[in-house]
């Protein structure tokens, strides 16, 4: 069988590097890209002009990639409007419906999956005629939605309402993820944590170590009773808000003071739980290289297994 995630982006991989605000860029997904993965330009910064300079280069590359839309960040038609004219053939959309998004982006010739927290966001997602879904876990960092679901359960959940194509994402950095996120019914992979920790990430090197030094309880679920709910590493600021319940409205203000001046405690730190899987700084190749082998030995085990009737 053709793994349809395979064909609907053009990457030798199915292993997609998360659409990370500020970080997501040239430098990172072409990294990704030309490892074999998929490269995702953010566009969750706001940053208009500079995010459409990124896809440009990014397609002057000639390498695959996608973009991502998060439909409550965006500002305007303007970024919608200029992916549709550009040539990009694959978009992840997030943060709210994608009702209106599909018509524009598929009358482009774009193949739109959907990021969804939740069994019943998905189906309305696959009613309204999204082409795949990416189904992200509460293990994943960054922005959540409070009502927690791991990706074990959504995964299996979700693959048991449809058959349209799944990417898995949260708690995923390595092959062995992948191998159990393709024996629930994905057929492909997203990873943040494990990327931006990457040597080519443009974030600062105290991030990266507060990443690879992070332990299995390293993160934390902050501001559930209000909006945005996010995952980050925990931290004297992140582990005063997780005891006060409440995140001030601009507590992700001083966000790119963590990620390019390495203040850890310039505003929480997001980060997924798989960063307690990481144990060192590689480059995108030797990340994909690793889990694609990974991958293939656990399955051919198993695979092993299966054929001969056996547990082993």
């Amino acid at each position: 069988m053709t793994n349809r995630v395979l064909a609907h982006t053009g990457a030798t991989y199915p292993i997609l590097q998360a659409p990370m605000g500020w970080i997501a860029r040239t430098p990172l997904a072409s990294a990704v890209s030309r490892a074999g993965g998929l490269g995702i330009i953010e566009t969750s910064s706001g940053e208009t002009e500079n995010c459409q300079a990124e896809i440009t280069k990014m397609s002057a590359t000639g390498l695959p990639f996608g973009v991502n839309l998060p439909i409550r960040f965006l500002k305007d038609d303007a970024m919608l409007k200029f992916v549709c004219a550009s040539g990009v053939k694959f978009v992840t959309t997030s943060a709210g419906s994608p009702a209106k998004f599909i018509a524009p982006l598929k009358d482009a010739g774009i193949t739109v999956y959907h990021a969804v927290p939740t069994v019943d966001a998905a189906m309305k997602c696959v009613d309204a005629g999204i082409d795949g879904l990416v189904v992200e876990g509460a293990e994943g960092g960054g922005f959540k939605n409070p009502e927690e679901v791991s990706t074990l359960v959504l995964l299996q959940a979700i693959r048991a309402r449809t058959d349209v194509p799944l990417i898995a994402a949260g708690g995923i950095c390595d092959g062995r993820g992948m191998a159990a996120a393709f024996a629930l019914g994905a057929e492909a992979v997203q990873m943040g944590t494990r990327f931006v920790s990457c040597a080519e990430s443009p974030v600062h090197a105290n991030y990266k170590q507060a990443i690879v030094d992070a332990k299995d309880t390293g993160t934390l679920v902050l501001n559930k009773k209000s909006t945005p709910c996010i995952r980050a590493l925990k931290s004297q600021r992140t582990q005063a808000i997780y005891e006060e319940g409440v995140m001030a409205p601009d507590a992700l203000r001083g966000i790119r003071g963590v990620y390019f001046d390495g203040d850890m405690e310039a505003a929480p730190a997001l980060a997924g739980q798989s960063a307690a899987l990481i144990t060192s700084v590689k480059t995108a190749k030797e990340i994909i290289d690793e889990t694609v082998a990974q991958f293939f030995e656990i399955t051919s085990r198993l695979g092993g297994l299966g054929a001969a009737r056996s547990f082993g």
